[in-house]
């Protein structure tokens, strides 16, 4: 419960972290620095520690795959969408996460997920539809960073369900200082494709906010989380999406000065009244009847 508290907490405020930072840094190149520091960082302790590297080409694929599906791709959305779009919005919108996760759970793994969770999470999302297209302006980049954030949920939903048993056995320190590596050599290619003629104005502000994103949003954060995707399923520990909604909003209103309308305040309420219902139901529902979204291979 400490290690989902603080997941929360941390995730809550990343949002806010990265708008910051890509008001003066170029948003492709803030994310691969982060990414960088972050694998120096875990590599460096995982060293020291002598902790277990991947054996086997399993493992080294996983990692590979992920670097690509977790890190670049949806990384380097959310850090161009989050110029056009505001962090309290990109952390709602990010809500959509546990439903994905619930859909690809028994397509993937085989297993089945409660009744009660998937229409707890169907609500949650009901309540994201409301928000939608009342917070979004209509202008163009608005809704292209909106589409990206979108796509950034769709692949981490399928990479934390691809993750779940391939990196099992792979410490979640090693695990996750090369997916960063891996991540990070990826966006700085796109930094050189596409943000050449972008110039960085590395402020105290933009300084302080990365070293959060580094130390916090990702060396701590992606440890706890594969520490706790080994002992809990992918749909409940997707839920922490539900939450840091309210922690963006709030950061955002206080720090940015972003409205909180009333929608929104009704939206978060739904989304936080389903995350209770999904953590509580239990992992295999009693009997078949109570199961939906149940594959059989």
């Amino acid at each position: 419960m400490l290690g989902y508290a603080a997941l929360c907490f941390i995730w809550g405020s990343t949002w806010l972290a990265i708008r910051v930072v890509v008001r003066d840094v170029p948003p492709l190149e803030a994310a691969a620095i982060r990414f960088l520091a972050g694998a120096v960082l875990l590599l460096a302790v995982a060293g020291a520690q002598r902790r277990k590297w991947p054996s086997g080409s399993d493992e080294w694929k996983a990692l590979l795959v992920l670097s690509v599906t977790i890190m670049a791709v949806p990384y380097g959305l959310l850090f161009w969408a989050e110029q056009y779009v505001p962090s309290s919005m990109t952390a709602v919108l990010y809500s959509a996460m546990p439903l994905l996760v619930a859909l690809f759970t028994p397509l993937m793994m085989h297993h089945n997920v409660p009744r009660r969770a998937v229409f707890a999470l169907v609500i949650a999302c009901g309540g994201l539809l409301l928000l939608f297209p009342a917070e979004l302006n209509a202008s163009g980049r608005s809704l292209a960073g909106a589409a990206g954030i979108l796509i950034s949920v769709i692949l981490s939903s399928w990479s934390v369900v691809y993750a779940k048993h391939r990196l099992h056995a792979i410490d979640s320190v090693v695990s996750t200082g090369l997916q960063l590596l891996f991540g990070s050599i990826v966006l700085f290619w796109g930094t050189w494709a596409l943000e050449a003629r972008s110039h960085a104005n590395w402020t105290r502000t933009a300084s302080a906010a990365m070293a959060f994103l580094v130390v916090f949003g990702s060396c701590a954060a992606f440890v706890i989380y594969y520490w706790l995707l080994k002992t809990v399923q992918p749909y409940q520990l997707a839920t922490i999406s539900l939450i840091t909604p309210v922690i963006a909003v709030l950061e955002g209103a206080l720090l940015l000065h972003e409205s909180i309308p009333l929608l929104m305040v009704l939206a978060i309420l739904v989304i936080l009244g389903s995350v209770g219902s999904v953590l509580l139901a239990p992992v295999e529902a009693e009997s078949s009847s109570d199961k939906i979204l149940q594959i059989k291979g």
